[in-house]
């Protein structure tokens, strides 16, 4: 069988990496640029832009790929999906208008309500920025501010935790009034992944991301410094009730989708924040998260490929999907000055790297002589894997103060001291 792979961040070595335990598997490759560890597994790569969708189809066709797997948003939002599944190649990954659900905020929110969909905050869509700020200063309370397209994670600015009330304003007025104001909703965030057919979903482990760049939950935005995943692939501050409400919810979207004739085939990703009302949904992903994808990939014990497989054809409800009873530590090194004013080019030596340890390359440059160096983004991810969430970070920080280099991670991603935070918030709240 022949997968192409399109894109060539971590999230994508890691994909690579599930699909190379098979070996009947030959994997396709097509990046914007190179990613070392994606590039070792690849039996072709085609370098180009991940949108150029034409470019993409003549090599889908030129090496005879069985199957694709679209990593990141944006190959969604050009089509690429589409193109390929047009001339046959079926892909795990949903169509451009069943993408809406991540690529189009305003989209999404008019879905569920439209539909009642449990888990929907309170919002207001807003097109121009006369709208948005008068609406804004109608709110009595603090609002999160969201651009409507795509923003890698970054867009997303909250009254009382980011910005106060002018800069607010200030924001929105920096996006052009395209934008949409929902409730700031108050609680613990999880991930729920779940592998999808059009009719069927299949729910992942739960995942806890860190996006905010420093230690203690401070600083700006990033693409996400880390992640953790529990030996029970459930968080301790989720309750099993809340846990079957989100997954309800996802389900009610995919039934939505169906019925609307966008069938939605792939990774969705629901993101939540746990509230003393239960789970509200925080927004939909198109894909795997990074770094979420490295956490679930690194326990899934079933035959990647054969799920590529299963959600494809529709018969996802029979595949055998399981994870290793393990926990997760994902720790990403990032250039001294991420995310606002990061410096390439800075030379990165990787240590030893134990056993329980998995090592995945994401925007990482290696020269000719074999040594990496440091571009502008996220740049390597270690995984530790461990029967408890102890052993798992002890593991991930082990390799993770090996490496040498001016670069930097948060020290605190999956310790217990941060985890007992999350639980006595939750407990605070309820």
């Amino acid at each position: 069988m022949k997968v192409l792979l399109i894109g060539g961040g971590g999230r994508e070595h890691a994909i690579a990496a599930a699909l190379a335990r098979n070996g009947d598997v030959k994997i396709l490759s097509v990046m914007g640029k190179k990613n070392p560890g994606i590039f070792r597994l690849a039996e072709q790569t085609l370098l180009c832009r991940e949108t150029d969708v034409s470019g993409i189809l003549g090599f889908a066709q030129r090496t005879c790929a069985d199957y694709a797997v679209i990593g990141p948003e944006a190959p969604l939002e050009a089509g690429v999906v589409d193109s390929l599944e047009d001339n046959d190649i079926p892909c795990l990954g949903p169509s451009r208008a069943a993408a809406r659900l991540e690529t189009d905020k305003g989209f999404c929110r008019e879905m569920m309500e439209r539909h009642n969909v449990a888990g929907c905050p309170r919002y207001r869509l807003c097109h121009t920025v006369d709208e948005a700020l008068a609406f804004l200063d109608d709110y009595d309370g603090d609002l999160a501010i969201k651009p409507v397209g795509l923003t890698g994670g970054k867009g997303v600015r909250i009254m009382g935790e980011q910005v106060d009330r002018s800069g607010a304003s200030a924001y929105i007025r920096q996006l052009g009034g395209e934008v949409v104001l929902e409730e700031r909703l108050i609680g613990e965030e999880f991930t729920l992944q779940a592998f999808v057919d059009g009719k069927h979903i299949v729910p992942m482990p739960l995942v806890q991301d860190h996006k905010r760049a420093f230690e203690d939950d401070t600083g700006p935005n990033t693409g996400g410094m880390g992640s953790y995943s529990m030996p029970d692939h459930q968080l301790p501050f989720v309750t099993r009730g809340d846990f079957e409400r989100a997954l309800a919810i996802m389900q009610s979207v995919v039934d939505v989708m169906a019925k609307e004739g966008h069938p939605y085939k792939g990774i969705l990703y629901g993101q939540f924040m746990n509230t003393a009302e239960g789970p509200k949904v925080i927004e939909f992903n198109a894909r795997f998260g990074d770094p979420e994808a490295m956490n679930v990939l690194t326990l899934l014990r079933s035959d990647f490929a054969t799920i590529v497989e299963a959600v494809t054809d529709g018969t996802l409800r029979t595949a055998n999907v399981s994870f290793a009873p393990a926990a997760t530590v994902c720790k990403y090194i990032v250039p001294e000055g991420y995310p606002d004013n990061p410096h390439p080019g800075d030379m990165v030596t990787v240590g030893q790297i134990h056993s329980q340890t998995k090592l995945y390359y994401a925007n990482v440059e290696e020269r000719e002589d074999g040594s990496l160096a440091t571009l502008t983004s996220r740049t390597l991810a270690f995984v530790g894997i461990g029967g408890t969430l102890a052993e798992a970070e002890k593991a991930a920080e082990a390799a993770v103060s090996s490496v040498q280099g001016k670069i930097r991670h948060r020290k605190d991603i999956g310790t217990e001291a941060l985890l007992k935070k999350r639980c006595e918030h939750m407990r605070a709240l309820r």
